[in-house]
């Protein structure tokens, strides 16, 4: 068995976060279900996440005390691979936060999918938009 190389995983991580965001585009249509897959899906990508943190980052050059310390950090691609899975799990993970709270405050799922779509390509953009909706409907932005 030969060990996956970053671009197969690459290739396998992006089309499950997009199975995720797909299923709370369709949160209407089976909730429980849909918030099930929603939250299993950031929970895989954080396992691979783990591992590839474990695996590479002792030998990753680079780290976090300038912004020339983290672009050296991300030209290895395990490790960017590792930024790539974290950005994709913890914005499905927000997403689904969004679609539950819309669900529970009885906010129209037709009124969160801008911010869904916004949270898919922009993270804190659709987090955002949504505070923003939620102040707008009810008073609240965030927890």
């Amino acid at each position: 068995m030969s060990v996956p190389t970053p671009e197969s995983l690459f290739q396998l991580s992006s089309p499950l976060a997009l199975l995720g965001w797909l299923a709370l585009a369709l949160n209407p249509f089976a909730p429980r279900l849909v918030q099930g897959v929603a939250m299993a899906i950031p929970l895989v990508l954080s396992l691979l996440y783990s591992g590839l943190i474990l695996v590479h980052w002792a030998q990753a050059e680079g780290g976090f005390g300038s912004l020339a310390d983290v672009q050296r950090l991300f030209t290895q691609a395990p490790v960017a691979l590792a930024g790539w899975v974290h950005y994709l799990a913890f914005d499905l993970f927000v997403g689904a936060w969004i679609a539950r709270t819309a669900q529970a405050e009885g906010i129209n799922h037709l009124f969160i999918l801008p911010c869904l779509a916004l949270t898919f390509l922009f993270g804190p953009a659709g987090l955002i938009a949504f505070a923003i909706l939620r102040l707008t409907l009810s008073g609240k932005v965030l927890p």
